[in-house]
């Protein structure tokens, strides 16, 4: 199904003229990207439920609700499944609000399918560029202000990017959402964008710099606490640029680098920096369980649970922030903690304890079961006794009695795990093969039909799998338990430490110790000790072709333990992990142990003053 319009001609280059223009949007619906395999061999990324809502509809409501009057949504990966939920949805009938699609079998990467979009001549003036697994509730008029006016002044200022702050764990070098630390330069005063490296040199608190950067920019602000939301304000002028360059497929490494390392256009990015607001990406496991906790804990309000259903029946916000929907049948006995989401037509057994979680439609789970922090989807059947911690089961998942899910685990769809078998931690099952062929991240996430994959649609229909499944494809019973039906996927080389980092389990005691051993390490081999601080601005050293930053941080020392001890406290994650927390923090701060203790001391004042009001949480 491709984009209609295609003989409409471009519009005048006049910004005056641009602004008369309806807002465009461009939602990419395949992430080219493989970090939700297996489940992404049978379903969209944008599909798969976020809090029991399909993720593009959280996208699609942002962009209606920011003004946005037009949306080309591009599909590749499950393309079919893509457009047939689009079109059976309310969103090709919403009032002032026009969502087309265009389809493509042959895009490798967003490169691609910007270019795509271009030869079909659909985008008028300026554009948002977004992808369909991004949860926002900010407001654009802002962001679009101010890069209307940079163009009016700028011909070359082409993109304005939206950041937000969000500082890196000191331990794991990432971002709550599971995301490589960024390093970002900008300038204070036009707010330009000079420097981007999510993948920098860690080692010794120092990242390199070109000395032509210092030199022809008077100030620079450097910065590893801002976190990309991937919302970008593009002109015209991006499609061309991705015509033009061939090589340019990945927005971030390819495009954005590519611009800010060319001296010949001129052309420039520059940021927009979000406060109160939210905006987050779900690019792995771990984001996909924190954003989905701050959807539950009301973070990204209005898009919650009771006030944003889509059609589905209506669900309601009970105390201690559980939501439940209609027709769901709970034993007396039965404990639902807080925090948890129960979808429509669930049945829930004697003496089960569900906390943490979010459970779809129309599962019947057992009695004496106990579900921790997990994600269970749709018809999802779980017998007597089992255990699941941090864990994702996908629809029409069938676990016998007994069965324990160790944290991290993935099951993919209509997987069976036998009686009383355990899955091993950060373990990956499915009832497909583990492809041969490891795919880069700017490959589709899918195979074509001689893989003998099978899309596994929205609809659940329950069409007969084993007949499907040759019987050398089955693991014996002896590797699923009795009766367990499917395959578990090996981890690559290295690929076991990536599992940790980017899965939804909370990361264990042994690896937080592993990489605190590893940064006191790193601290040991610098100059004088010292690691890079969260931001600062830069001068030119004139021996060294790196500068390093120093300030006085106790106000951020003091915001992150209280983060961290609220954090604790609404997860109820293990002391031993948040001491192990806290002492990074003052590693990296380069605090004494008696700030720690003031800073805590502040944490548990200020918890227990606002628990006055109600409740937040608990303490033990």
């Amino acid at each position: 199904m491709g984009a209609q319009k295609k003989g409409a001609s471009r519009v005048s280059e006049d910004p005056e003229e641009l602004t008369r223009v309806p807002l465009q949007a461009i939602l990419l619906a395949d992430s080219f990207a493989t970090t939700f395999r297996p489940i992404t061999l049978e379903r969209p990324k944008v599909l798969l439920p976020l809090v029991n809502v399909p993720m593009i509809n959280y996208t699609l409501a942002w962009l209606e609700s920011a003004g946005v009057e037009e949306v080309f949504v591009f599909c590749c990966a499950h393309s079919k499944q893509v457009i047939h939920y689009l079109e059976s949805s309310e969103w090709f009938s919403q009032p002032n609000f026009s969502v087309q699609t265009i389809e493509s079998h042959n895009s490798v990467g967003a490169g691609d399918a910007l270019r795509l979009i271009y030869e079909r001549n659909v985008i008028h003036g300026d554009f948002v560029l977004i992808s369909g697994d991004t949860v926002s509730n900010m407001s654009l008029t802002q962001a679009l202000q101010e890069h209307k006016e940079r163009r009016k002044k700028d011909s070359n200022a082409v993109m304005t990017m939206v950041v937000k702050r969000s500082k890196p764990s000191p331990i794991t070098r990432q971002s709550r959402l599971g995301t490589d630390e960024l390093f970002i330069a900008i300038d204070p005063d036009t707010k330009q964008l000079l420097y981007y490296e999510d993948r920098a040199d860690h080692s010794r608190g120092v990242i390199y710099l070109d000395k032509l950067l210092l030199a022809e920019n008077t100030s620079i602000s450097l910065h590893n606490d801002k976190q990309d939301c991937y919302i970008d304000i593009c002109s015209p002028e991006v499609l061309s640029l991705f015509t033009d360059n061939f090589d340019y497929q990945h927005l971030r490494r390819h495009f954005v680098k590519g611009l800010l390392v060319d001296d010949i256009m001129g052309y420039k990015i520059f940021t927009h920096e979000i406060h109160s607001s939210y905006a987050a990406r779900i690019d792995n496991f771990r984001s996909y369980d924190t954003i989905s906790k701050d959807i539950i804990q009301r973070w990204t309000y209005p898009l919650v649970p009771d006030v944003m259903f889509f059609g589905n029946s209506a669900t309601k916000l009970e105390r201690q922030g559980m939501y439940r929907a209609s027709e769901v049948g709970q034993s007396r006995s039965a404990q639902i903690g807080p925090f948890t989401v129960v979808g429509e037509g669930t049945k829930i057994g004697d003496n089960t304890g569900i906390s943490n979680s979010v459970i779809g439609k129309g599962c019947t789970i057992g009695s004496n079961v106990l579900i921790e922090g997990s994600y269970v989807w749709d018809n999802v059947i779980i017998e007597d006794g089992c255990k699941l911690s941090h864990a994702i089961v996908c629809d029409g998942v069938i676990m016998k009695s007994g069965a324990v899910l160790e944290p991290g685990v993935v099951l993919s769809f209509k997987v069976v795990i036998g009686q009383q078998f355990v899955v091993p931690p950060y373990s990956k099952v499915s009832l497909f093969q583990q492809p041969t062929k490891q795919d880069s991240d700017e490959e589709l996430e899918y195979a074509d039909n001689s893989s003998g994959i099978v899309e596994t649609p929205l609809d659940n229909s329950n069409r007969e799998i084993t007949s499907e499944l040759s019987e050398k494809q089955c693991w014996p019973t002896s590797q699923l338990g009795a009766g367990g039906v499917g395959y578990i996927w090996s981890f690559s080389e290295g690929g076991h430490d990536e599992e940790w980092r980017h899965s939804i389990a909370p990361i264990s005691t042994e690896k937080l110790a592993e990489a605190t051993d590893a940064m006191d390490d790193d601290m040991e081999l610098a100059p004088d000790g010292s690691i890079l601080p969260p931001s600062g601005d830069l001068k030119l050293d004139s021996e060294d072709d790196y500068t390093e930053v120093f300030r006085d941080e106790s106000i951020d020392f003091e915001k992150e333990v209280e983060a961290t001890f609220l954090r604790a406290v609404h997860e109820d994650i293990n002391v031993d992990n948040v001491i192990l927390e806290v002492n990074s923090l003052r590693l990296s701060y380069n605090k004494l142990t008696a700030d720690c203790a003031g800073a805590v001391f502040y944490s548990v004042l200020k918890f227990a003053l606002d628990s006055s009001h109600g409740s937040t949480g608990k303490l033990s």
